[in-house]
């Protein structure tokens, strides 16, 4: 495993100062360095990326945007005060994500569903009106929890249309998310062992991610929706 690759505290530097001059002048002014910034965070994820590949398929990397869309936010600043990046699983067969966050003081790493589409949140709901204690079991494990912490996400405040409200596992059914977060300190994302640290948090992962794959490629009766 690669593991020369870091984040400089100049990462932090730079977002510090862009947090108290976010205006498009001083950016057009500090671009060359936030050029340089932003391909060393780059060259993290890439790294990032090749490890994961050895435990498993990554799809595509993305090195999100520092430019944000202002058109329908009352926050008119121009620009994003972090760096981050998402892996997208590979294809129809693995589900789900990685996500890093790269901010001074808010850092954090991401797994899991966000915005899953109303076909497979209906289908993870399905699954857990049937049956949730191998979810549970898996979300449960202590090597998990110990890394990861409790599932996360929104939730509706009541049950989803067709399903009932008094369900024993109703808390899990409600969700509209599926996520797991990690928050950093500023030290863990500093050090020189952080991208180990990320890649054994993405390790530990892989039981939910491997279950939920199995749902979301499966219909009910177990059977493949794969062509």
């Amino acid at each position: 495993m690669t593991s020369n690759v870091t984040i400089s505290k100049e990462v932090f530097d730079f977002l510090n100062e862009l947090k108290n001059n976010n205006n498009r002048d001083w950016f057009e002014a500090h671009k060359p360095e936030f050029k340089k910034r932003q391909s060393e965070v780059k060259a993290f994820l890439e790294v990032a990326k090749l490890n994961l590949n050895h435990h498993d398929e990554i799809e595509k990397m993305k090195l999100f945007r520092i430019y944000r869309d202002v058109r329908f936010s009352k926050d008119k600043t121009p620009y994003k005060t972090h760096f981050a990046g998402f892996f997208s699983r590979l294809g129809a067969h693995l589900r789900g994500g990685y996500y890093i966050h790269i901010k001074p003081g808010e850092s954090f790493l991401g797994v899991g569903f966000w915005a899953p589409n109303k076909e497979d949140l209906f289908r993870i709901r399905k699954e857990l009106e049937m049956d949730a204690d191998e979810f549970r079991e898996v979300i449960n494990q202590k090597e998990l929890k110990a890394v990861w912490g409790e599932l996360r996400g929104e939730e509706l405040k009541t049950a989803p249309k067709g399903f009932d409200k008094e369900h024993p596992d109703i808390d899990l059914i409600r969700k509209k998310q599926f996520v797991f977060m990690r928050q950093l300190s500023d030290k863990e994302v500093l050090s020189a062992s952080f991208l180990n640290q990320v890649d054994a948090s993405f390790k530990a992962i892989r039981p939910y991610f491997d279950l939920m794959s199995d749902i979301l490629t499966t219909n009910l009766n177990g059977e493949s929706v794969l062509e």
